[in-house]
């Protein structure tokens, strides 16, 4: 099994059309097409540090759960 890749324009009746190289003597081939969605807007970058300061965490964030977290699910 070997591949190529080509490039191709979809045409307005959603249409591809290929030009293999001569060299392909092969009678059945298998196509993937991977496409750009240009309806899709560009996501928005994430904007950092749009919660800085209202988080916190429990000083004993790290300490062990009690056994009856892990037995009765109760803290």
């Amino acid at each position: 099994m070997q591949a190529i890749e080509l490039s191709a324009e979809i045409d307005q009746n959603q249409q591809i059309h290929l030009q293999l190289p001569k060299s392909v003597s092969a009678h059945k081939a298998k196509v993937i097409v991977i496409y750009e969605d240009e309806a899709k807007p560009a996501p928005k970058p994430l904007k950092l540090g749009l919660f800085k300061g209202q988080i916190q965490i429990s000083d004993d964030f790290d300490a062990p759960l009690p056994d009856s977290f892990w037995l009765e699910g109760k803290l």
